[in-house]
């Protein structure tokens, strides 16, 4: 058996594309995306999750004229470990499958090049069999048969010295920040820290909070939008302080300031990645409180189809961003995706003949093309006085990251008035509550219903994992009615599914995230209603007779199609008279 893999015969996407994993438009969003990043195709489709690991690598092995393997139910031969250390399993991303006759089989996550299985076969003194597996399942053995827990990580990172370039976080500090580390950090906290921040971006992590108890550290990611607890070990809790210092300096902040709240910045890089890590500080009686905000400067998705908007929505938006004037707003929660939204709006509108300026807080992504404007309140530097300064710039688009009081308001309406396209954001449950917000601010209802030419209100919802969905039947009565209503299908055809966790997914079952969107268009004869006085209750009538459909109505055709959850949408979209009504949400 030859030990190095074959010249593949075909390309990992046409491959996914023929036995109908892959679309053509998604097969194009992976190969940019591959482009971009500069990463293989395979990769590029599973971190997109158009196809499962599973599948993309039972094709991939398949190209390359390697067996494939799973090995998360594996048992390791006695004396394998010795014989492969960790170091070369953390370096190389393999992990031993079995060994006989003096031939030792390793499983990759990638397939590997002659010259990385030359140096192993140097290394290891033996023979090699090659096979892959996924890399889900090669770090969940590497967890389990090497005990890749918190008190190990330190000592492994010693045994491999400094990361390789392409793995390594790279932090961009001043003199100043790095002459207070040096003589503030203690070496295995600075590794500790950054173990931290690499999990984090390993596991996709949006958020990650560390909290101080009496007697123990609490740390947590946000991972599709969900913490989840991330074990540590026991007595952390008296190294605390000295994290956050270390988190401190690299975010150029008072070490010594405990007493008050603050912010600060960490840019950092992972390969050719670009990351900003959002610090903010809360002092607590225990302790501070720390909640690190990951921002993938380089990883924003500007495409509609990713973001899971409909066909005839998208084309909605490409005309709204092709008028001259007007306003559109995203509503929703913190957290639910809106500047993701307009910022691919923007991206359907930036063109050479058009000016483009935002103000933001903060500046969450880079935009080339596009000039940004950051926030400052310290120093005056506000929503209304930054958007007054733009207007005296002959703009043709004007982003607002959010309208949060009158006066903003008023200027947006005014601006949407004046040959301006206006986006921003407000807080609001819905997308007719929009107007309602806009007049309790002290807005005309008049300028309103001339200015604003839609609002969107949108949630992010979970995706089912691909690789452990299965059929859900649909029992409950009333789900089952408001389904088939709100579908316009006969209960017999109502179809669901769940994933019950995987070693893909973490055991979660779901995977990923993308929108539900709901929109309002303001009509002639919306505009005729909105007057002083109107209540949201009348005007969501109107709105049903327009074509209006609530998120919750809009959620249930994802279900239908098997992309999340019946558990998931109701989490999402359960508003608070369902909970009272139905004696609460089924999670």
């Amino acid at each position: 058996m030859s030990e190095a893999p074959q010249k593949k015969s075909n390309d990992i996407g046409t491959v996914l594309l023929a036995k109908g994993v892959l679309s053509r438009r998604q097969l194009e969003l992976a190969r940019r995306r591959a482009s971009r990043q500069d990463e293989p195709l395979h990769r590029a489709i599973i971190e997109l999750n158009f196809a499962s690991e599973e599948a993309t690598y039972h094709a991939l092995a398949k190209i390359h004229r390697l067996p494939y393997e799973r090995i998360d139910e594996l048992s390791l031969p006695p004396g394998i470990r010795e014989r492969v250390p960790v170091k070369i399993v953390l370096r190389y991303t393999v992990f031993p499958v079995a060994e006989r006759e003096g031939l030792l089989t390793l499983a990759f996550a990638d397939p590997p090049t002659p010259a990385t299985l030359s140096n192993l076969r140097l290394v290891l003194g033996q023979r090699l069999r090659v096979v892959l597996a996924t890399p889900s399942q090669i770090r969940l053995g590497v967890e389990r048969h090497y005990g890749l827990g918190a008190e190990t990580i330190q000592q492994l990172r010693e045994d491999r010295g400094l990361p390789s370039a392409e793995e390594a976080l790279t932090f961009e500090t001043t003199e100043e920040q790095e002459d207070a580390q040096q003589g503030s950090e203690d070496a295995s906290i600075s590794k500790f820290v950054t173990q931290i921040l690499y999990e984090a971006l390993r596991l996709g992590a949006t958020d990650i909070h560390m909290e101080p108890y009496e007697d123990q550290m609490r740390l947590r990611y946000r991972i599709d939008g969900l913490l989840q607890d991330i074990p540590v070990p026991s007595g952390l809790q008296e190294l605390y302080a000295a994290i956050v210092s270390r988190l401190k300096v690299m975010a150029g902040l008072n070490i010594a300031e405990r007493r008050l709240p603050h912010d600060g910045r960490i840019a950092m890089r992972r390969g050719k990645r670009r990351y900003d890590i959002r610090v903010s500080i809360l002092p607590t009686r225990i302790g501070e409180a720390v909640c690190l905000r990951v921002l993938n400067r380089d990883d924003l998705s500007l495409e509609f189809d990713r973001l899971g908007m409909p066909s005839e929505s998208q084309e909605t938006i490409k005309r709204v961003m092709g008028l001259s004037q007007g306003m559109m707003l995203l509503t929703g929660p913190t957290g639910s995706g809106k500047t993701t939204t307009l910022y691919t709006a923007l991206e359907h509108s930036r063109d050479a003949g058009r000016k483009i300026i935002t103000v933001e807080d903060p500046v969450e992504y880079q935009m080339a093309g596009v000039s940004q404007i950051q926030v400052r309140p310290d120093i005056g530097l506000t929503f209304s006085s930054g958007l007054r300064s733009i207007l005296r710039h002959d703009p043709d688009v004007v982003l607002i990251g959010e309208i949060r009081d009158h006066e903003t308001a008023e200027i947006a309406v005014r601006a949407s008035q004046t040959g301006h396209l206006v986006l921003s954001t407000l807080h609001t449950n819905d997308s007719p509550s929009a107007v309602i917000r806009l007049i309790d601010m002290g807005i005309e209802p008049f300028l309103v219903s001339s200015s604003l030419i839609c609002s969107i209100a949108q949630r992010l919802v979970r995706l089912n994992c691909r690789n452990c969905a299965v059929d859900q039947p649909v029992e409950d009565p009333n789900v089952r009615a408001e389904m088939a209503a709100a579908l316009s299908l006969e209960p017999e055809a109502l179809r669901a599914m769940r994933g019950t966790g995987c070693v893909e997914c973490g055991n979660r079952g779901y995977r990923s995230r993308e929108a539900i969107y709901e929109f309002f268009y303001m009509s002639d004869r919306m505009s005729e209603i909105i007057q002083p006085g109107l209540t949201l209750f009348k005007l969501r009538e109107l709105a049903r007779t327009e074509g209006w459909l609530p998120l919750r109505e809009v959620g249930w055709q994802k279900v239908q199609d098997g992309i999340t959850s019946i558990a998931e949408h109701e989490r999402v979209t359960q508003r608070a008279e369902h909970l009272l009504r139905r004696g609460g949400t089924n999670m």
